[in-house]
C-alpha cells in the first residue's frame, strides 16, 4: 500500500524509515532533560529540609552596641526591608506576612530569647527557607547589625 507524502507516492515503510530517527533524536532530548532535572540537588535550606545555621556563625557577638544611632538606623532599614512581612511594630502582622505560617512576633519576650544575635544576622544575611529573602550583599554588616539590635528592642517595648 502506497501514501501521497508530499507528492510523491511513498511508501509507508519508506515514510517510517525517514520519521524514525526525528522520533528517536527527540525522545533523546526528552530523557536528557529529565535525567539533568533529577541531579540537581535541592537548594539549601529548602522546604522540607532542616534550617541549619553553622556553630561559627551561630556564636559571633554583636560588635554593634544598642545605643539610640544604633537602634534608629535600624529602624530605618527594618521599614525598608523587613516591615511588609513583619510589620511596622514587629507583631508578624505586615502586609505580605499576614498570610504566612509560624511568622514571628518580635514584640512578645519569648520568641527571640533562645536565638543568638550571631543567629539573627546570618538568617537577616542569608534568608530562611522560601518566605524570607536573604539581605545578601545590600547591606553592610553593620547595618545588619543595627537591624539586629533594633528587632531585639521591640520585645522591651
Amino acid at each position: 500500500m502506497k501514501s501521497q507524502v508530499s507528492g510523491k507516492r511513498v511508501s509507508k515503510k519508506k515514510a517510517l524509515n525517514r520519521t524514525r530517527p526525528v522520533f528517536f533524536i527527540m525522545a533523546f532530548f526528552v530523557f536528557a532533560m529529565s535525567a539533568q532535572q533529577s541531579k540537581q540537588p535541592p537548594p539549601a535550606n529548602a522546604p522540607g529540609s532542616e534550617y541549619k545555621i553553622p556553630p561559627e556563625d551561630a556564636a559571633k557577638t554583636n560588635p554593634v552596641r544598642p545605643s539610640a544611632e544604633s537602634l534608629a538606623k535600624g529602624k530605618k532599614l527594618y521599614g525598608y526591608d523587613c516591615a511588609m512581612c513583619h510589620g511596622k511594630d514587629g507583631d508578624g502582622k505586615g502586609d505580605m506576612g499576614s498570610d504566612m505560617k509560624n511568622m514571628p512576633d518580635f514584640t512578645r519576650h519569648d520568641t527571640l530569647k533562645s536565638r543568638t544575635d550571631g543567629e539573627l544576622f546570618y538568617i537577616t544575611r542569608n534568608g530562611k527557607g522560601e518566605d524570607m529573602p536573604p539581605e545578601g550583599d545590600r547591606a553592610r554588616d553593620e547595618d545588619v547589625w543595627n537591624m539586629v539590635n533594633y528587632v531585639r528592642s521591640l520585645a522591651k517595648k
